[in-house]
């Protein structure tokens, strides 16, 4: 079995506004072994479909969606904020747990028939996740799964999300500092 880098995920409260414990991915990134498996692991569940695109979330998505798209032999999609792709672009407006934001994605970024893997770092409320659910059917594309890092359950972001097949690489129980309650994930 392999490794449970729960241990590599840091806990910053507070960031990026008071009340909130945000969750720093970076040393798991600097962890050669820990990252490639953290990548082959997210992609096994979806390796028999066939999977067109991965539509990743800026920023922290980009840098599990990339590698996963080579992984999968699928094209990378960027979803960005508001105002930061050069193109033509479609918005979905959601709520986080600290605010109010949009996101973009080029309006020719997908096709009717694409079947689309989308990635992030961590499903928390679930409001970006389902904003880019959006984007992508608005576009007539296929959601054939979502793909996160960690999952924090205890916000209930799944449960916004509807019936589509969610893989999570680590599941954090509670919403606190310390590491009790995470739960690693292998297929």
């Amino acid at each position: 079995m392999p490794e449970d880098y729960s241990r590599l995920i840091r806990t910053i409260p507070d960031f990026p506004e008071p009340g909130i414990m945000f969750r720093d991915i970076t040393p798991l990134l600097q962890d050669a072994e820990a990252y490639q498996d953290a990548i082959r692991n997210l992609c096994s569940p979806f390796e028999a479909q066939e999977i067109d695109q991965i539509v990743a979330i800026e920023a922290r998505g980009y840098l599990l969606g990339a590698p996963m798209s080579m992984e999968l032999n699928a094209g990378f999609v960027p979803v960005r904020k508001e105002g930061k792709l050069p193109f033509d672009t479609i918005k979905a407006k959601y709520t986080l747990e600290y605010g109010h934001t949009a996101i973009e994605m080029h309006k020719d970024a997908l096709i009717n028939q694409d079947k689309v893997l989308i990635v992030d770092d961590v499903l928390a409320t679930g409001g970006t996740l389902k904003a880019t659910i959006a984007l992508v059917e608005q576009l007539g594309a296929t959601v054939v799964g979502i793909a996160v890092l960690i999952e924090l359950e205890a916000l209930g972001g799944r449960s916004q999300l509807g019936e589509y097949q969610i893989f999570s690489h680590l599941t954090m129980r509670s919403c606190s500092s310390t590491a009790r309650g995470v739960k690693f994930r292998y297929s």
